[in-house]
């Protein structure tokens, strides 16, 4: 540093002052000479509160170099008017309109066009499992209540009745191979492991005689010994996991062994879900009633003191002619106020008349000269009209085509009485004639039998029946179960031991249930019908197939009929 540079700086011989030399800074911004008048840091850095003071030009006029935002020329065109729209402004505005376009095509835009083009049916949600208001089924593996496998043309089908749209509620099509009918192994069907002996059945139920194989529920009746019996058949039922109540129920069968050699009874039906196949206990004064009247109906042998005249006499042959051994309808709308009963109640307090009553898809039968493959289509019912002969006129019953349909000969006992009728069968449709499947359904209460109505009930066919004091018995109304089955009973016809080969298979390619989209009506416990309560309060019966009467084997009372009893 030389001598004339020291000069400007003098520095005290006192640590804590920097002192600058005279003169007015050259580059400084600051206005103010470097001088020693200024004692404190303070107040040498001291500002003016003026900008201006210091230097700078507040004018909006003064281009800054570093800030082209406030560079006024850029807001102006070339005769010095200012620009409407800057760049910034219209790349702002266009951003704006680009962000409004794709939120209204995206909540709106997309779910109308997906409305507009969806396939599904638009009815109410129901059920856990099932389908939701848009019609669409959950993803829960293939366990929902419509199988994934359902072809989509399947979905919706029209009424047999009236022509209306109708949509598949539950479907099943067995795609899967080797499922397992366990109890507890599959959410909707169980398989039995019993005697049925109700019906005097020659084989036990027993769960290994039912799976899945190539498509198809497989059930086999085999020539093995079990439990004391010569064969082995298999059941399966949906009690107590899937219910339906009205509707259309359809499958695709092909029926075991051959069209004209007679002994099998495979059978697909259903039953109300307060009475168990194959469990005596919950059936006993459930089944086949069907009834909501506080009449003699609802009595033990269909009589009250003897009467009425008619319900002694013109009944079954094998029993003196006597109408009914029923014991009575253990559940019945005479049922005194505060008994065990499910409910629900009428307005004017009293219960709900209910039941167990049975809907035959079909029994498959070999019947006819030559023998040929037929099948058995019913309903059956309780109390009894007189001599179990229903009002089968015209207006009740309609039968399609004569040449392959009758009125079944069978039309009742003590124990039941049935609406039946009886049509030849698809002869290709079965295990050792053809692999073909032949279409079986029921609409209530029209009957198909290889696709086509076979017969209808009206319900006045089992209305009033003055000679026997009963009122009409209503078209089920409980919840129903569907069952399948392949056995064998002497109580059905006769078995041709000599020309019948094992195994023998009932084949069911799916089962399917329709509902028209404003009624649908699954469910085993609907608030209508419930049974959810009753059978938790009476578990041992509904679980223990060794208890076949309620009253004796499971100890429990019948409720109190007031027409018999005093409540």
């Amino acid at each position: 540093m030389t001598t004339d540079s020291l000069s400007v700086f003098n520095h005290s011989s006192s640590f804590g002052e920097l002192r600058r030399g005279s003169g007015t800074g050259s580059d400084s911004p600051y206005s103010f000479a470097f001088s020693a008048r200024y004692s404190t840091l303070s107040e040498k850095y001291s500002l003016s509160p003026d900008p201006r003071s210091w230097g700078s030009n507040l004018s909006p006029d003064v281009v800054e170099p570093d800030d082209s935002l406030h560079n006024p020329e850029n807001s102006f065109n070339a005769n010095g008017t200012r620009f409407a729209f800057s760049a910034r402004g219209i790349a702002n505005l266009g951003c704006l309109a680009m962000l409004s376009t794709v939120f209204l095509v995206l909540f709106i835009g997309y779910p109308i066009g997906m409305y507009a083009t969806s396939k599904w049916p638009r009815s109410p949600g129901f059920n856990i499992g099932g389908i939701n208001s848009t019609g669409q089924v959950p993803s829960l593996g293939n366990f929902g209540l419509i199988d994934l496998d359902t072809p989509q043309d399947a979905l919706f089908r029209k009424s047999l009745r009236d022509g209306e749209d109708w949509m598949l509620v539950f479907s099943d099509e067995f795609n899967t191979d080797g499922r397992s009918f366990y109890p507890g192994d599959d959410p909707y069907w169980e398989a039995a492991d019993l005697h049925y002996w109700a019906t005097n059945n020659l084989e036990w139920y027993d769960p290994a005689a039912v799976t899945t194989v190539n498509g198809s529920l497989v059930i086999t009746f085999s020539e093995i010994p079990s439990h004391g019996l010569d064969f082995q058949g298999g059941l399966i039922s949906s009690w107590n996991k899937f219910c339906f109540t009205g509707g259309l129920f359809e499958a695709a069968v092909q029926l075991p062994g051959i069209n004209n050699v007679v002994g099998m009874w495979p059978a697909i039906w259903t039953m109300g879900n307060l009475g168990r196949a194959g469990y005596g206990a919950t059936l006993e004064g459930m089944w086949p009633y069907t009834y909501d009247t506080c009449d003699v109906g609802t009595a033990p042998n269909q009589t009250i003191n003897g009467l009425p005249i008619a319900a002694t006499i013109n009944g079954d042959h094998l029993y003196n002619d006597a109408l009914s051994y029923l014991p009575g309808q253990r559940l019945s709308r005479c049922t005194c106020d505060g008994d065990d009963h499910p409910g629900p109640k009428h307005p004017d307090g009293s219960y709900v008349g209910r039941s167990s009553p049975e809907i035959d898809m079909f029994e498959a039968q070999i019947g006819g000269i030559p023998l040929s493959g037929e099948v058995s289509q019913s309903a059956q019912w309780a109390p009894f009209d007189e001599s179990y002969l229903w009002d089968n006129s015209t207006a009740n019953l309609v039968i399609t085509d004569p040449s392959i349909s009758a009125i079944n000969g069978f039309v009742g006992n003590v124990i039941q009485e049935a609406s039946s009728v009886v049509t030849k069968t698809n002869q290709r449709c079965y295990e050792l004639v053809e692999d073909c499947y032949s279409i079986y359904a029921f609409e209530y209460i029209t009957w198909v039998s290889d696709s086509q109505i076979s017969w209808t009930l009206n319900s006045g066919g089992v209305g009033a029946n003055a000679a026997v004091e009963i009122s009409a018995r209503p078209v089920p109304q409980e919840p129903m179960y569907m069952i399948i089955n392949l056995g064998m009973s002497k109580n059905f016809g006769t078995v041709d031991f000599s020309h019948l080969t094992f195994p023998n298979h009932l084949r069911v390619d799916y089962v399917r249930v329709y509902q028209p989209m404003n009624k649908v009506n699954i469910g085993c416990n609907p608030p209508e019908f419930p049974t959810q309560n009753y059978i938790n309060a009476h578990l041992e019966a509904y679980s223990n197939p060794n208890l076949t009467t309620w009253r004796g084997d499971y100890g429990k009372p019948f409720p109190r009929n007031k027409l018999l009893e005093t409540c």
